[in-house]
């Protein structure tokens, strides 16, 4: 489980601000079951989602997510496994290709989290944010994620990662514009599987 509990550039749960809130999020509750659901509806509800919102910067780092209190699926996803892995709760990155547009001829990856749970193993949440017609929830071992991936093309890629894909945060890093990031969104081909 260590790889899973390890800070990165990306997610650098050792920063001060990073630290001081998981441990505010921490402390009204008794257990590690409580504090990852908390931990999960913070992230979702309380940094706003770049797209959803038209807002900039593109964040990609934790702390930067913190700061600008928005960001892509992904960038949630960094907050969230931070969050976690500072009060010592196992988190992973998981991955979905998605149409990009209706027409299924362009793809998007779209990025989530996977948490170790004693009581029940891994478990996928998805912090990427509620709206009118998307709705995401803790309630283990049932998975509520924003999207299903059910379209030609699409895949629910099964690894969990110790660390977010070089492709997304290469993407991230690169376009610092909310306008470039749309037009360079990452993509991971089922054949690079």
């Amino acid at each position: 489980m260590q790889p899973y509990l390890e800070v990165s550039k990306i997610i650098d749960w050792q920063n001060p601000t990073i630290l001081e809130l998981a441990r505010s999020i921490a402390s009204p509750h008794q257990n590690l079951l409580a504090i990852a659901k908390a931990c999960f509806e913070w992230v979702r509800d309380e940094i706003r989602h770049s797209y959803d919102d038209s807002l900039n910067p593109v964040t990609c780092a934790a702390s930067d997510v913190l700061k600008h209190k928005t960001g892509f699926c992904y960038a949630k996803s960094h907050l969230l496994a931070a969050l976690l892995r500072a009060n010592q709760i196992p988190a992973g990155f998981c991955y979905q290709r998605l149409w990009a547009d209706e027409t299924g001829t362009k793809f998007c990856l779209h990025g989530f989290n996977a948490i170790y749970l004693n009581e029940f193993g891994w478990y996928r949440v998805d912090a990427r944010g509620n709206r009118a017609d998307l709705h995401t929830h803790f309630s283990p071992p049932h998975e509520q994620l924003a999207y299903r991936a059910d379209q030609p093309g699409e895949v629910d890629f099964p690894e969990i990662f110790a660390q977010p894909l070089a492709i997304v945060v290469n993407a991230l890093q690169m376009h610092q514009t909310l306008e470039a990031i749309l037009q360079n969104l990452p993509d991971r081909s089922p054949a690079n599987c």
